[in-house]
């Protein structure tokens, strides 16, 4: 049983009560709400006759259903311009503070709660939403939840959770130049699987994550959920305090001070005992693409895709499944696989650090003919500062379409889909089958820079030729 983690610690400071079927009560000190997963929250409120028992910790945004090329109301879908209304009324209401279009703060959830200052360490965080991991890489315990478990949240500020168990998962060296978080995140979920992480919360640790940005953590504490883990995160450090200082809802003053020693106390002790332990080479991984419907099944960018005799039992069905959606051949090389959509976007990679990214290989190049290329900023802010760096000129040059904020072709919510069985280069979370708007669109998982490499040759292609 793990002991003295930064899980433990954090889990045992928010822990209300122990029920009695063995649950603890946490209280969540943030709660994060968009427009799909709460109009039934909010109207379970009304029905119970209760209120939001705390507005100020919680902070709305709208992102999944927003379309990101036009962002006037009424919007051109009206489901999406109803929920759209439904959201603004509802937290109007209650009293929460909406980042609305209008206020230059929509974006992304889980974009804005980290550039906002919103998110910090030691922090307990609740989102209708499963990328709610995402948060971790600032060493909060950030998890996703269900529709009725938002209400809870709104009624009371706790939630009943059952306790993890903890992986340290270290990646040591140093990553090769042209590999990206990204990358890791995809290496992991490879050697781990997409159900290994099933009842734990995962510490990324060891010199790889040490030396990593915030914007890379992210990424990976994104991910988790893909393999399995409900919770990812990482250790806050000095590179936590330096990228959270000055923000707009960060501490000040003394309570900056406060908050710094609270940071660190909160950190995974040299002594912490794990329930698992896992190493991983970093120097060895390689740019990471997918090529079937979850996210385990994935390749280093020299690699051949797998042949039946080589996969386990076990993933036989599923493998068989991948090749019949996918119209891939077993053995066949990833790179040259022919793309039809890039998209670079989604609460995986639409920072800033990622437009950069993706700027340095497409800068000076040309989009491949008959291609289609979006790239959408995750929140207004990163649009804000990519286009005061010129990033959406060099986009626009090279023929992608450059939109506004908001989730986009990661789940085609909203009008940015896939049309038959395009294939996509996409930097989203997930390739499951149907996920990007066509029940027969296919999804390939990789970096910014690998997305970008792909829409300059209009196929899958080792973006280290490009840097």
């Amino acid at each position: 049983m793990s002991a003295n983690t930064l899980y433990d610690k954090v889990w045992d400071l928010h822990k209300v009560a122990t029920l009695p079927n063995g649950q603890d009560q946490l209280f969540i000190g943030l709660h994060l709400v968009h427009e799909v997963t709460s109009p039934q929250a909010f109207a379970a409120l009304r029905e119970r006759g209760s209120e939001v028992a705390f507005p100020s910790r919680t902070f709305a945004t709208e992102d999944h259903i927003i379309p990101t090329d036009s962002q006037v109301h009424p919007y051109v879908d009206a489901q999406a311009e109803l929920m759209s209304t439904t959201l603004k009324n509802n937290v109007e209401k209650a009293g929460i503070r909406f980042f609305s279009p209008d206020t230059n703060r929509q974006g992304i959830v889980h974009v804005i709660g980290p550039e906002l200052g919103l998110t910090r360490p030691g922090m307990t965080i609740a989102c209708g939403d499963s990328h709610t991991s995402t948060h971790g890489a600032f060493g909060s315990l950030a998890f996703g939840i269900g529709t009725s478990e938002v209400h809870y949240v709104l009624e009371t500020q706790t939630l009943p959770l059952s306790r993890l168990k903890v992986r340290q998962i270290s990646v040591e060296g140093a990553l090769s130049p042209g590999v990206s978080p990204k990358d890791v995140i995809l290496k992991i979920i490879q050697v781990l699987g997409v159900k290994g992480g099933i009842g734990y919360a995962y510490e990324y640790a060891g010199s790889v994550f040490e030396n990593m940005s915030i914007e890379g953590r992210l990424t990976v504490c994104n991910m988790s959920i893909e393999g399995g883990a409900r919770i990812g995160y990482v250790n806050p450090d000095a590179i936590t305090a330096a990228y959270l200082k000055g923000r707009e809802f960060a501490p000040v003053g003394d309570e900056w001070t406060k908050a710094l020693a609270y940071w660190d106390s909160v950190r995974s002790a040299p002594d912490a005992t794990y329930d698992d332990r896992v190493v991983l080479d970093g120097s060895a991984i390689t740019p990471m693409v997918t090529w079937g419907i979850h996210p385990a099944q994935s390749v280093g960018i020299d690699e051949k895709l797998p042949l039946l005799a080589d996969v386990s039992d076990e993933d036989r069905k599923t493998t068989e499944e991948a090749y019949a959606y996918m119209k891939f051949t077993p053995g066949q090389p990833i790179a040259g696989t022919p793309i039809d959509v890039v998209f670079i976007g989604s609460c995986t990679n639409s920072r800033i650090s990622d437009l950069r990214e993706a700027a340095a290989v497409l800068k000076g190049r040309q989009v491949a003919t008959g291609k289609k290329v979006i790239v959408v900023p995750g929140s207004q802010q990163v649009k804000a500062a990519a286009e005061a760096e010129g990033l959406h000129e060099i986009f626009r040059a090279a023929g992608a379409e450059w939109r506004n904020a908001g989730c986009s072709m990661c789940l085609a919510m909203n009008p940015d889909r896939l049309i038959g069985d395009q294939i996509c280069a996409s930097t989203s979370n997930r390739n499951f089958m149907g996920r990007q708007g066509s029940p027969t669109g296919r999804t390939l998982l990789m970096s910014p820079a690998m997305a970008a490499a792909a829409a300059i040759t209009g196929c899958v292609t080792d973006a280290r030729a490009f840097l």
